[in-house]
């Protein structure tokens, strides 16, 4: 099984970090490669950039499908593209937002999501709206660490940490969400340092999307998602 990891930024030490993770949560005989766009944002922090991305995204799919790639994975927290992907892919195409939040369901009575800036907290909101999982999500709450700074500020982890610890006391929860593919290293130290399982997307989106392609399943093709006529 071979499934491509997309970081949709162009950090390409951010796409490494992503891809070392995504290794980690991948079963046996599964080949994981993590790439990102040759052009478009280095960092994931409004619409505009968002919007930026999705070309690129929709190119490495593309590439994707005539390499072979079994399923996909689109490591940002607003899994841009998402859908425009799917249309794309004969495979299966999981985005980390959706694979945490759901993944983080299963977990308890609810889940906080912990993210980036305050500026990103209305998207997470209306991806929470989007995929059901209202009932679920508690709070979301923002460190204000810009995406390039969790690699270059050395106080990143411990403000993360007590984010994650102010969000558990404030909202009740029973485990967090990282909200941002950029803190995927960082979900099994602050789950032991926190006493609750700390979900990170990229692992959860690998896993998800592996499991799909495991048990021969994808995106419907016969209405919304078939392939559009600009492919064809």
């Amino acid at each position: 099984m071979k499934l491509k990891i997309i970081n949709p930024n162009t950090t390409a030490s951010m796409t490494a970090k992503i891809g070392e993770c995504a290794r980690a949560a991948a079963g046996p005989g599964v080949t994981v490669d993590a790439t990102s766009p040759r052009q478009g944002p280095p960092a994931i922090e409004s619409h505009a950039d968002a919007a930026l991305a999705v070309p690129g995204v929709l190119e490495e799919i593309a590439a994707g499908e005539a390499e072979g790639y079994d399923g996909y994975v689109i490591a940002c927290f607003g899994d841009p593209g998402l859908k425009a992907a799917r249309e794309l892919a004969r495979g299966p195409v999981v985005g980390i937002a959706e694979a945490a939040m759901r993944t983080a369901a299963y977990l308890g009575r609810g889940f906080s999501v912990v993210t980036t800036l305050s500026r990103t907290v209305g998207q997470a909101q209306d991806l929470v709206d989007e995929y059901g999982v209202s009932r679920s999500c508690l709070g979301i709450h923002a460190c204000e660490i810009p995406v390039l700074a969790l690699e270059t500020d050395p106080q990143a982890r411990a403000i993360i940490q007590q984010a994650c610890k102010d969000a558990l006391a404030s909202d009740g929860s029973d485990a967090i969400v990282l909200g941002c593919a950029g803190m995927a290293d960082l979900c099994h130290d602050l789950s032991a340092d926190l006493g609750v399982s700390v979900v990170d997307g990229v692992a959860a989106a690998t896993v998800a999307v592996e499991g799909l392609v495991r048990m021969r399943l994808s995106t419907g093709k016969l209405r919304e998602f078939a392939l559009p006529r600009s492919g064809r």
